[in-house]
């Protein structure tokens, strides 16, 4: 059975994500800070609390959800993420600093620790949460671009570096998806305004499914940013 672990798991495009793959057999787990959220819905889905920040706590649940399967993982899904619009002299400090850690560290920890089970795994392959933004810096979305830019960089990086290892490594850049995190936001910026809030979780699920069997390292969502994306 092919396993997946998905950060970011109790909402949105993590959640939806880990409701497709599980209703298309595969071995889920979750992972994500609000506990309560992970419990119920899927039936013998493994779950953790976990803060992706927290270097030792993302490898203890590698190694207790890897252990599962022979100490293989399939599929990595790095999902976590937070979003906070709004000028960039008006967010405090303290809150461009947690986005960058949730949204970069997270992912910088997560690969770190699943590396030895997606090396010993065929056709192993890591999936960021990267974004349309990680395209142009965008105004009143600056730190959230940017750890996004970080996400793409990455996540080419590694596609080279763990090539050799067969792991395969991609991201999907969806623009403005309709989930809690986005409507939460009180000051929405004029890019989201104009562009508009027009992609669903389950489609970002189903661009996930296609990335797991396919071979592209940047995943364009989306017919409207798909029509101006260009991967040089």
């Amino acid at each position: 059975m092919s396993s997946i672990l998905i950060s970011g798991a109790a909402s949105g495009i993590g959640a939806a994500t880990a409701r497709l793959f599980h209703t298309r057999g595969w071995r889920v787990g979750l992972l994500d800070v609000d506990e309560k959220a992970l419990v119920g819905e899927l039936g013998g889905a493994w779950h953790a609390p976990l803060d992706v920040v927290e270097a030792a706590a993302v490898k203890a649940a590698l190694g207790d959800f890897c252990a599962l399967s022979g100490g293989q993982l399939r599929l990595l899904f790095n999902g976590a993420g937070i979003l906070r619009t709004g000028a960039f002299a008006d967010i405090e400090l303290e809150q461009h600093t947690r986005q960058v850690q949730i949204n970069v560290l997270g992912v910088l920890n997560l690969c770190h620790a699943a590396y030895p089970y997606l090396k010993v795994t065929s056709a192993a392959q890591v999936i960021n949460m990267g974004s349309a933004s990680a395209l142009y810096g965008v105004p009143q979305l600056a730190s959230y671009s940017a750890s996004k830019f970080v996400v793409r960089g990455l996540t080419e990086a590694l596609e080279l570096e763990w090539r050799e290892y067969g792991i395969r490594v991609g991201d999907l850049m969806p623009p403005f998806v309709d989930t809690p995190m986005v409507r939460s936001q009180a000051k929405r910026p004029p890019v989201m305004r104009r562009l508009g809030v027009r992609l669903e979780a389950e489609q970002i699920a189903e661009a996930a499914w296609k990335q797991a069997h396919g071979s592209t390292v940047h995943r364009p969502v989306g017919l409207q940013f798909g029509l101006v994306f260009s991967p040089g």
